[in-house]
């Protein structure tokens, strides 16, 4: 069931988001070469923290998963778990996908990081990943469907080679990390659910170098490209409100780069 958000609650959910914000700032600065994802999981759950909220993903699940942040790096899709003897290498890629919870309400976001000299088709991936999202947000307009969004995601990252996982989708929020509808990164256009006022959404495509088939390892957590080639990830919550789309999960610098995108959907007007 999906549940329409009240303007009341995309402000709770707002402010959730802008602490999930804060974390990337915090972060950014500490990624590099002989860090482990350890010391980096302490600064996002300290960013959390000193600003009364909650990490979402500490202890979430079954099992419970172990830390604040998930650090997957290279091969590593999603979830990877921050361990004291995992260190960044120089010519790394690492995801790092964060989630708050403020006052009864989350937000949900990943970044992926370049460490040092990476090499220059992996720097592609990564470009091409956050592009995609962009691709996708686009679509977000009065009259279109989810497939839309997906059909964008995908035709732009395939265009380029890269692969589209098909097991791991974006997902509503709100009161739960988690909620309906699932938000896919493929599809086809004009298919699915009609977008709507008050829907908020995670949209996260994970793009591979070449296959989009995937296995879990047996930490029951790590999920890792089959062909052990390197994976990109990129999220944002966004809301669709009645003056257009708000991307919930920028950093202030953030919203300075993307200003020209930001102005062709947040003031599109929806009602």
């Amino acid at each position: 069931m999906i549940v329409l958000k009240t303007e009341q609650e995309i402000a709770l959910i707002r402010e959730a988001c802008q602490i999930t914000a804060s974390i990337f700032a915090a972060v950014k600065p500490e990624i590099k070469a002989g860090v482990s994802t350890y010391e980096l999981d302490q600064i996002v759950y300290r960013t959390i923290v000193s600003q009364n909220a909650r990490p979402a993903f500490l202890n979430y699940g079954d099992p419970p998963f172990p830390g604040s942040a998930c650090i997957s790096i290279n091969e590593e899709v999603v979830h990877g778990i921050p361990r004291k003897n995992r260190y960044l290498k120089n010519g790394d890629i690492v995801s790092i996908d964060v989630g708050a919870e403020y006052n009864g309400y989350f937000g949900d976001a990943c970044r992926t990081f370049l460490v040092g000299d990476v090499r220059s088709e992996w720097q592609k991936l990564v470009e091409v990943t956050e592009q995609s999202f962009w691709k996708g947000i686009k679509q977000v307009k009065k009259g279109n469907r989810l497939g839309d969004i997906g059909h964008a995601v995908q035709t732009h990252c395939e265009k380029h080679g890269f692969g589209v996982i098909r097991d791991l989708t974006g997902h509503g929020i709100g009161a739960n990390l988690h909620e309906d509808p699932n938000l896919l990164n493929y599809g086809r256009a004009g298919r699915g659910l009609r977008l709507e006022v008050g829907m908020v959404m995670c949209l996260e495509p994970m793009i591979t170098e070449d296959s989009f088939h995937i296995q879990i390892l047996p930490d029951q957590w790590t999920i890792v490209t089959a062909d052990r080639k390197a994976a990109a990830h990129y999220e944002n919550t966004f809301a669709i409100t009645e003056k257009g789309v708000e991307i919930l999960t920028l950093t202030a610098g953030e919203r300075e780069q993307y200003a020209e995108q930001l102005s062709q959907i947040e003031n599109q007007g929806w009602a």
